[in-house]
């Protein structure tokens, strides 16, 4: 949510891309690495359990139908684009968009990242998901990261069809709420549990759409860094946009184009963040 909205929104919660890559222009915390993913069997050996759900998608849809949104973009109220951090901390964010030209995979990154100890929270499209479900399965088990939702097909999520960089949104609060669920359905079979984190193709959101993902028990999520691009950036410019981090701050690259700047980019910027004295935690 945006920082003027994080109090009373997360009160409540707890009762420039461009085109390419993900459409969006222009920690060392032992105890958070360390925790088994939630719904993972216990050492005993007993069966995961999916929570249960008393989310109706239907009547989410029904109560926001015919709604006139206001306002559009990536830091609306209700957006988590930051967090109260607890020293200097920072959260790091990778976003796999999915779809023709964009199932690939950083290996190098993710390896980096597992040998460094960096949690991330990383956002799979369900494209992406289902073109790579071994992989996305074991990144799933690792509780170095957490698995967000990016999405069924990678939408900009509003309820009039608006576009973002040239992709059209979803079209009504009826293709909202399908745009997120279809894609938490997957996420909850692959991991056991619904994901805790939402965020739209583009990251832009109308205000109706951010009560919708809200609503459907998911929390919206923007930025504060963008990092990359829409994996447009060379290495020294994700370099460049990172040096910019503050304590609290959340940033936006990609992982599914191993051949842009992103990786090598991140692979410099993010030692030195931790050598400057950051903390690199998940999403709070």
């Amino acid at each position: 949510m945006s920082r003027r909205g994080f109090f009373a929104v997360g009160a409540a919660l707890a009762a420039g891309f461009a085109t390419a890559g993900c459409g969006v222009a222009n920690g060392n915390s032992s105890d958070r690495i360390l925790e088994p993913p939630r719904g993972a069997a216990d050492p005993a050996g007993a069966p995961a359990r999916l929570p249960v759900s008393t989310v109706s998608p239907d009547a989410v849809a029904a109560k926001h139908a015919g709604q006139t949104p206001k306002a559009w973009g990536v830091d609306l109220d209700g957006i988590l684009t930051g967090f109260n951090p607890a020293g200097k901390q920072f959260a790091v964010t990778f976003d796999a968009c999915g779809g023709p030209g964009n199932n690939d995979i950083d290996e190098n990154l993710l390896a980096f990242l597992q040998a460094q100890r960096i949690p991330a929270t990383l956002f799979l499209n369900k494209r992406w998901i289902d073109a790579n479900p071994a992989r996305a399965g074991q990144l799933a088990g690792n509780p170095l990261f957490e698995i967000g939702n990016h999405g069924t097909a990678h939408c900009p999520l509003s309820v009039n069809g608006r576009a973002a960089y040239e992709i059209k949104g979803t079209a009504s609060a009826q293709a909202a709420v399908d745009e997120v669920w279809g894609n938490h359905q997957r996420i909850a079979a692959l991991t056991g549990h619904g994901p805790r984190f939402f965020r739209a193709g583009t990251a832009h959101y109308d205000e109706v759409a951010v009560s919708i993902v809200q609503e459907l028990g998911e929390t919206p999520v923007g930025y504060s860094v963008n990092a990359d691009f829409g994996a447009t950036a060379s290495a020294g410019q994700v370099q460049s946009a990172m040096s910019a981090a503050k304590s609290g701050g959340i940033s936006l690259a990609h992982m599914h184009r191993p051949k842009s700047g992103t990786g090598p980019g991140m692979l410099a910027a993010l030692p030195a963040l931790r050598a400057s004295g950051f903390e690199f935690v998940h999403l709070p």
